[in-house]
């Protein structure tokens, strides 16, 4: 049986999703509760990683702050961004963590392949980037690649919570706010961004289609 799928209608307050989501992997792992994944839109926010540097948050008035408890740095959240919270049993899948993180950035790649976007990894970034040659260079003349998914994910008792966050149709201008993921060189991109005609629901569809093909 696979996990239990949860689309949240309404903008999810950060806070009590965090808090509801830590509990649900509490109960996951003491065998009281199945698997879950949550698809979840959020109000405009930031969140700091535990890797967050003070400096990387150029704008701390813009939007509300909230430290989180998932690896990395800055990033925001907000309409238009489908975030997916992962709640599995990683213990039962290997306990290789390394191993489950590419295992989410495969699933965002399939994802993306549904609309035949090409979604790629990068050595030392976690996350999923595209290339961009519909645009300039980079100062360096190197081709220009944005950032479309971010992964941040924390174990407790081996089971996983927090997740990804898939850019399908935000304000791009409110990563403004933040160094996003720490990463100055490159920027952030969206589907529709890229030209694509793409809804939240077309998004959840590709989610759930790809998940049994990469983790079974």
């Amino acid at each position: 049986m696979g996990p239990e799928w949860r689309i949240f209608e309404d903008f999810a307050p950060y806070p009590e999703t965090c808090a509801a989501m830590e509990a649900r992997a509490e109960a996951i792992a003491a065998g009281r509760a199945a698997e879950a994944i949550w698809l979840v839109e959020h109000p405009p926010l930031y969140t700091a990683g535990t890797s967050a540097r003070v400096e990387d948050l150029t704008d701390p008035g813009r939007f509300p702050v909230f430290p989180t408890l998932r690896g990395g740095q800055y990033t925001y959240h907000g309409p238009g961004q489908r975030v997916v919270y992962v709640m599995l049993d990683v213990g039962a899948r290997g306990r290789d963590v390394r191993r489950f993180v590419t295992l989410l950035e495969d699933w965002v790649i399939a994802t993306l392949a549904e609309f035949n976007v090409h979604g790629e990894r990068r050595a030392g970034r976690v996350g999923v980037w595209v290339m961009r040659p519909d645009l300039p260079p980079g100062p360096s003349g190197a081709p220009r690649e944005d950032k479309i998914a971010a992964i941040g994910v924390r174990l407790r008792r081996w089971v996983s919570f927090h997740g990804l966050s898939i850019n399908v149709e935000p304000d791009l201008s409110h990563y403004d706010g933040i160094v996003p993921c720490g990463i100055r060189e490159h920027g952030v991109t969206s589907l529709v961004d890229l030209g694509l005609p793409v809804t939240m629901a077309d998004v959840d569809v590709a989610l759930k289609r790809s998940f049994g093909r990469i983790f079974g």
